[in-house]
């Protein structure tokens, strides 16, 4: 399944790139891929599409795997980043670098870090350092999520119109601004996760197992659990800080990339899931709307909130949501 997944990644990159208002044909990509030349196409191709579709792909990837992190770790599939307000600490951070303190690249990518780690472990501290797994974490997720906005939403209304229009653009997750040197911050730090990350999927089947079969297996349980949520964190945030809090992608990769694989916890297939959920969203965002071109985190709502309730419904019918 994994390799169908980044099949469908490759596809969704070569359409981003390739078609929209303006088409590039095949030829003429290989060409610009190449070092050529191509009037027209090769600034649409180089400067706009093809950073667009990286960066899209890798924060993508980036939040498929944090949801799935957490959802595994807290044994809820309520207990994504953007649902228990760690999106929101890292998006709260980054508004504050950004209006503030004037951040942008890697100095707003450690804020936003900063803020969601915070958030991660009040809650996680408020829900009895974790052992607290169903409503009580989610509730204070929420809690801090709630707070957290009222704060973005006095941010605006404390700034001027244009700086708060820009701010409230980043706020719904796009991609519009993506250039080469964002790629490279998010690509690096993307980069430097994943060997934790790999490392990460055999304790999460370790820690499935439950924690005093876990323990009795000789893993120390608080310190994986605590490495766990940095790790995810990390991901959130560095992704966050690159392209704004794209809604729903970390909500509803795990659960999509556990369907495709059995039902089994697939860190792999949730990352490429993430990445298809975002190339694809941003792909209908710039051509199903005819001229209209909205932010990729537009089309992701619209996905997620229906999955939102149905899982809510669907948990309260089995009494699995806590």
């Amino acid at each position: 399944m994994a390799w169908l997944l980044g099949a469908g990644v490759v596809a969704l990159v070569l359409a981003n790139v390739l078609l929209g208002s303006y088409t590039v044909s095949p030829a003429d990509l290989v060409a610009i891929l190449g070092g050529e030349t191509v009037p027209g196409a090769s600034f649409i191709v180089l400067e706009d599409r093809l950073p667009g579709a990286v960066v899209g792909a890798l924060a993508g990837a980036a939040y498929g795997l944090s949801g799935s992190l957490f959802q595994t770790l807290l044994r809820n599939p309520l207990a994504s980043p953007d649902v228990i307000g760690i999106g929101y600490g890292a998006a709260t951070a980054a508004v504050v670098g950004m209006l503030v303190f004037g951040l942008q690249g890697l100095p707003l990518a450690l804020a936003s870090f900063a803020g969601a780690l915070a958030v991660a472990l009040a809650v996680y501290a408020l829900a009895d350092s974790g052992r607290h797994t169903g409503g009580r974490l989610i509730l204070t997720g929420i809690g801090f999520a709630a707070m957290l906005q009222a704060v973005i939403s006095y941010l605006l209304t404390r700034t001027d119109v244009r700086t708060a229009g820009d701010a409230l653009h980043w706020l719904v997750g796009s991609l519009s601004s993506s250039n080469w040197e964002r790629a490279a911050l998010l690509g690096g730090a993307v980069a430097l996760l994943l060997p934790f990350a790999a490392l990460a999927g055999s304790r999460l089947r370790i820690l499935e197992l439950g924690d005093d079969a876990a323990a009795g297996l000789g893993l120390d349980v608080g310190r994986t659990r605590l490495g766990l949520v940095v790790l995810g964190v990390a991901l959130t945030a560095v992704a966050t800080a690159v392209t704004g809090p794209i809604a729903f992608v970390a909500f509803l990769a795990g659960p999509l990339a556990r369907m495709l694989s059995g039902g089994r916890t697939h860190l792999a297939c949730s990352a490429l899931t993430g990445a298809v959920l975002v190339l694809g969203a941003d792909f209908l965002a710039g051509n199903a709307f005819g001229d209209t071109q909205l932010p990729v985190g537009v089309v992701t709502g619209a996905l997620g909130a229906p999955f939102l309730l149905w899982l809510l419904v669907r948990s309260n019918k089995n009494g699995t949501g806590g």
